[in-house]
């Protein structure tokens, strides 16, 4: 009897532990992962078209200083180094006329008067070149200075114009040194960016300013010169 219930039992035990793996889900079987989707190929940028050339010419620093506001600014400069102009003129007048004397010195002039001479020449000469040279610095950066105030300003126009013209090239001649050659009519735009600054600006055009005497030659001293182009981007 009792081996009888160990049996039953036994096989009781093996049947339920056979239903519970009967009742435990199978594994799912692996699937296969769905390919990521290909990103979709960039459009190839288009080719540059090909477009009819209008060409515009400018002489950039001469434009600048042709305006009604670098005309003004200008003759206050020549203005306020008149003085110093007039004083190195007469410095300069000076010392031809000590050369011509002493060039025209009588032959009884001694050796020590000749030496005395010479020297006073040469230290008139050396006080003039170096007054001179100084004045010339001075009047060449307080232009440069007004260029480069004005230029910023001139190239705007410039850059608007040309843009408002249709033209798709702009090239600055101010250089002697430009490989242009010819410059065929309407090409050149510089008296036109003039006039369209000098009238956007409101700037009126400076006085006449009286002719002056002509001066000594071959004398370095102040005179109107266009200045460098400035180092900061003008177009």
């Amino acid at each position: 009897m009792n081996r009888t219930l160990v049996l039953v039992s036994a096989l009781g035990a093996g049947l339920m532990t056979a239903a519970g793996m009967a009742q435990t889900p199978a594994a799912p079987a692996p699937t296969t992962a769905a390919p990521a989707p290909q990103p979709a190929a960039e459009a190839a940028p288009a080719p540059p078209q090909a477009i009819p050339a209008k060409i515009a010419l400018v002489a950039f620093e001469q434009c600048v200083l042709a305006t009604n506001e670098g005309q003004r600014a200008i003759q206050d400069i020549q203005t306020k180094y008149k003085p110093k102009k007039d004083q190195i003129d007469t410095l300069s007048t000076e010392v031809d006329s000590l050369k011509k004397q002493l060039q025209s010195a009588p032959a009884t002039l001694t050796d020590a008067e000749r030496t005395t001479k010479l020297k006073t020449i040469d230290t008139k000469e050396k006080q003039l070149n170096r007054e001179a040279e100084d004045a010339q610095t001075a009047y060449n950066a307080e232009l440069q200075e007004v260029y480069g105030k004005i230029a910023p300003k001139v190239s705007a126009t410039l850059k608007k114009y040309v843009a408002d013209n249709g033209f798709t090239i702009l090239l600055d001649v101010s250089s002697q040194q430009s490989n242009v050659m010819w410059i065929g009519p309407n090409i050149d735009v510089t008296q036109a960016v003039v006039t369209a600054y000098n009238t956007s600006s409101g700037i009126a055009a400076p006085p006449p300013s009286a002719p002056s005497a002509p001066a000594p030659a071959a004398r370095p001293r102040p005179t109107t010169t266009t200045p460098p182009k400035p180092t900061a981007p003008k177009q």
